[in-house]
């Protein structure tokens, strides 16, 4: 389990075809403290998390289950 916090909204002018209606969120890993622990990524969010917020996230195949 990997924890980050959601930073800001991406706006994109094109987007993939299948990735048209999804949020896209920028997340800077950290601990459970808030604490920065690496570069920030942009992140699909399904769950309409808040710039600020704590959450989990997931990649590689794991993440390919939370998209349709």
């Amino acid at each position: 389990m990997q924890y980050g916090v959601v930073r800001g909204t991406v706006v994109a002018t094109q987007k993939v075809k299948d990735l048209q209606g999804m949020a896209l969120k920028v997340v800077y890993p950290c601990d459970a403290e808030k604490r920065h622990t690496g570069d920030a990524f942009v992140a699909i969010d399904p769950v309409s998390a808040r710039p600020g917020d704590l959450v989990i996230w997931v990649g590689k195949r794991e993440a390919s289950l939370a998209v349709p």
